[in-house]
């Protein structure tokens, strides 16, 4: 299926590993030229080739936006942002143990990053005469969890922005969307510091066991499986395309049948 994407440029954040490097190897793969940023370079990114120029960027940095699309408009101007720099910490002490300094921290990684970055974004985006904006939220958006209740908090608040921002700018041929995700076969969850390690020195057991916790939490996954980044990476492909033409405004789930309501 050709997704038209060829020759067009897109900034990907958080393009370092996980999600964000599966995203930004996929759009290189159908010829788009992607700004991917990242806290650090990577042996990965540079493995992309010439269609993808590393910006060392981050993003709780205001100033880091307008870097980046400055960087978008050099190579040809900016049709595709995908918001995808994010953080969780699992915070095992409870709601009232989080004090406001850690509140800051999550909604600044996780929410004023995406604002920033999409409000730096559009002016490049409506010069173009239209382009797509897809952001990376989470399940945690609608399935708040005490556990991680800030991320939670945050993720929701990026898929409300995202649904506003549908309504305000299609008629300038901008679409915005959302993925969330359950949890992904990443460093964030499966890594030597990820959740799972964190879960399993908290539950006082070995990480294979925490692992398969995750897997069976909320009466587990349909599939049986952790989602991997590519299919998170693939949807990112389509919403951005004009196979999508007439999609904004939505939420694509991919959790492999975690969530059971409708």
């Amino acid at each position: 299926m050709d997704l038209g994407l060829q020759g067009k440029t897109a900034i990907v954040t958080g393009a370092g590993k996980g999600i964000g490097l599966a995203i930004a190897a996929a759009l290189v793969a159908e010829g788009v030229h992607v700004i991917a940023a990242s806290r650090s370079r990577t042996a990965e990114i540079d493995a992309l080739g010439e269609t993808a120029t590393f910006i060392q960027a981050d993003l709780t940095d205001p100033d880091t936006p307008a870097a980046l699309v400055a960087a978008a408009e050099d190579a040809g101007g900016l049709d595709i942002l995908v918001n995808n720099v994010g953080a969780v910490t699992l915070r095992g002490d409870g709601f009232t143990a989080i004090d406001d300094e850690a509140w800051r921290r999550t909604f600044d990684v996780c929410f004023f990053s995406m604002l920033r970055m999409t409000r730096a974004a559009i002016p490049a985006l409506i010069a173009r005469g239209g382009g797509n904006v897809v952001t990376v939220g989470s399940v945690n958006a609608f399935l708040p969890d005490p556990g991680v209740v800030d991320y939670s908090a945050a993720k929701a608040a990026v898929w409300n922005l995202s649904k506003a921002l549908s309504k305000e700018y299609g008629p300038q041929n901008l679409r915005f969307n959302s993925i969330s995700p359950g949890p992904v076969a990443t460093d964030l969850w499966l890594g030597e510091h990820g959740v799972a390690a964190t879960a399993a020195a908290q539950m006082g057991v070995d990480v294979a066991t925490a692992r398969e916790a995750v897997v069976a939490h909320q009466g587990g996954f349909s599939t049986g499986r952790f989602t991997q980044p590519s299919e998170v990476a693939d949807l990112v492909l389509l919403l951005a395309s004009g196979r999508a033409g007439n999609v904004t405004g939505a939420d694509v789930l991919i959790d492999g049948g975690l969530i059971k309501t409708l």
